[in-house]
């Protein structure tokens, strides 16, 4: 039984350690913040302006058609590189799995074309 929990002391050590700095991260911002704000430091700094609207506002279908439409294509090449380049082990059966894993996002794609996310009026 020592010798099991002999093994595990790494990895209790480790999550200990991990945890200590992890409430560490934590907590230290509200010790050594600043805590007298000027009109100066709460003002906008990215943009240059102060936001006009809610930040709950309805976004366009069209930006998830696009995000949707990014997922198609970058799935298409994260599957499609490792398949050329084993294309040779793969034989018969990896080709027509890559064929209907091929044709699934072709269907996604045709849905994305008849939704109109590829034309901005």
């Amino acid at each position: 039984m020592t010798d099991l929990l002999a093994d595990y002391l790494p990895l209790v050590i480790f999550l200990g350690v991990s945890l200590l700095i992890g409430v560490a991260l934590l907590v230290s911002p509200f010790i050594l913040a600043y805590q007298n704000p000027d009109p100066e430091k709460l003002s906008a700094y990215e943009c240059g302006f102060n936001a006009f609207d809610d930040a709950r506002m309805k976004f366009d279908v069209r930006f998830y058609l696009v995000a949707i439409l990014f997922i198609i294509f970058d799935l298409e090449v994260a599957f499609l590189f490792p398949w050329a380049v084993a294309f040779k082990e793969v034989g018969l059966y990896g080709f027509w799995s890559m064929m209907a894993f091929l044709g699934v996002l072709t269907v996604g794609f045709v849905y994305e074309w008849r939704k109109g996310a590829l034309e901005w009026d």
